[in-house]
């Protein structure tokens, strides 16, 4: 789910992202914030932004604090190639959740 670490006389804490989920909080506070936040956003498609064109919908494939690894969304076939894409940690600006517009792969055109 992430980690805890000091802030001061508190704690804050962040999610296996490296984003941070509560700041400057009591231990159990964090510890919430973060059960809370869960795990389950990894399994959820991801956008990337690459330069000036549409964003491409990844997957998540590795999330270490050492690097983020997604994978173009192949919508479940398990038999497509794929070539990794090796972010830097922690989360990048350019991998960031989708929004409202942005391709959903069920639309073939707009």
């Amino acid at each position: 789910m992430g980690w805890i670490r000091p802030d001061g006389d508190a704690w804050t804490a962040i999610d296996v992202l490296g984003r941070v989920v509560a700041a400057s909080v009591e231990w159990l506070d964090a510890e919430e914030a973060l059960e809370q936040r869960g795990l389950a956003f990894l399994a959820e498609p991801w956008m990337l932004e690459r330069g000036e064109g549409t964003p491409v919908r990844v997957r998540l494939v590795e999330v270490t604090p050492a690097r983020i690894v997604v994978k173009v969304d192949d919508y479940g076939d398990m038999s497509r190639p794929h070539e990794p894409i090796v972010l830097p940690w922690p989360l990048p600006p350019q991998l960031r959740p989708p929004r409202p517009g942005d391709p959903d792969g069920f639309t073939l055109s707009r």
